[in-house]
């Protein structure tokens, strides 16, 4: 069997998509199967570098949106039936995909669908999603929330299987840090003691502005020496988050590092004091199981895939409510004066321990297993 990842739409890597084809790939188990993935003639050296048994078609278009869209919709096909591929797997999910499939395809759909009255363009989106997921011939969820929304919207459960995401634990442990007044990561020298939150800077959706707004009542209150450092890449309306930034009484304590390498994210998070989280609607939440296996505590948002993937190793907290956000960092985070020690390790132990049931190696073998079921499987 000759199987194909698709590149397309993961940012050349610099996104959690481009982190989950690399990490897949790196894992894949010994297989007598032909793996093979395709994308732009860049992406060779981002996903298959050093990689054994892994080969890779260039597609030769221009690096632009309007341009992988159209050759998805007309040259699609015609790619994959002259590479002879019998099956595709498209981890950027609903992003980018063809008017029809002449070829067995697998989505990893990491996002819910836009709720119902959400607005008329959005709506008309999600009907077309439904429609191109009723049309392949599997779905890989990474969490059962995810699947739970795919049902909600009328998928058939036979169609869809979790497989939740790993972590890379030989790159996401604890790092031993030296009392350093600084963390030094090109281009920054970030000062400690300070709070971490992981996120793409989407509003509203992500709740930056909450948490700026929660950073401030947290600052005001505590009179704390903390530091706010967001590590992201702009999206959507991103300009507000940057507005919030500015009009902060606290502006000179909070930093946009703008996207970081993933290899990078290890030492930013082991050198936090905490790592909050409140976004509302996480589909996956892999950044609060990485801060977990760095051994530093975290607060999530009780909502979305959240409970599900951080267990009862997290303190939760209301997002909506930036007074609640607020006491969810003071109550966790180590101040001088040494309280809030016995609730922090707490939360640290539990959490090293919690992620020790995600591995990228079992997430890939499940992934591989899954493409031979539905392969073989006519729908």
């Amino acid at each position: 069997m000759k199987i194909g990842i698709n590149t397309f739409g993961c940012d050349h890597g610099r996104s959690g998509i481009g982190a989950y084809i690399l990490s897949l790939v790196h894992n894949l188990p010994k297989t007598e199967h032909k793996i093979q993935l395709f994308g732009h003639e860049l992406d060779k050296y981002t996903y298959t570098s050093g990689i054994e048994g892994v080969s890779f078609a260039s597609v030769s278009i221009a690096d632009t949106a309007f341009a992988e869209q159209a050759w998805h919709k007309l040259s699609f096909n015609t790619f994959a039936r002259k590479q002879q591929y019998d099956i595709v797997l498209f981890p950027s999910g609903l992003k980018l995909l063809p008017m029809s499939f002449e070829v067995p395809a697998v989505l990893v759909v990491q996002n819910i669908l836009a709720e119902k009255n959400q607005g008329y363009l959005k709506n008309i989106s999600a009907f077309v999603s439904k429609l191109m997921m009723n049309s392949v011939k599997g779905i890989i969820s990474p969490s059962c929330y995810i699947k739970d929304n795919l049902l909600q919207c009328g998928l058939t459960d036979r169609k869809i299987q979790v497989i939740h995401n790993g972590i890379d634990t030989e790159l996401f442990h604890p790092h031993t840090l030296q009392a350093q007044e600084a963390l030094m990561i090109k281009p920054f020298a970030i000062r400690r003691p300070y709070i971490i939150y992981a996120s793409r800077i989407i509003h509203p959706e992500k709740r930056h502005v909450e948490l700026i707004e929660a950073f401030s009542i947290f600052k005001q209150k505590n009179k704390s020496p903390h530091r706010l450092v967001i590590v992201g890449a702009d999206g959507e309306h991103a300009e507000q988050v940057h507005r919030a930034v500015l009009q902060s009484p606290f502006a000179s304590d909070i930093l946009l590092t703008g996207y970081l390498p993933h290899e990078n994210l290890p030492l930013i998070y082991s050198a936090a004091d905490i790592c909050i989280f409140p976004s509302p609607v996480e589909g996956v939440g892999l950044p609060v199981i990485e801060a977990m296996a760095c051994g530093i505590p975290t607060a999530c948002a009780r909502a979305g895939a959240l409970p599900e993937i951080a267990g009862d190793c997290t303190y939760y907290f209301e997002p909506n409510n930036p007074e609640r956000i607020a006491a969810a960092m003071a109550d966790i985070v180590n101040d001088p004066a040494g309280n809030n020690t016995a609730r922090r390790q707490q939360l640290i132990s539990a959490g090293i321990e919690w992620v020790k049931q995600y591995s990228w190696k079992k997430t890939a073998e499940e992934t591989l297993s899954y493409l031979e079921k539905v392969a073989g499987n006519p729908r």
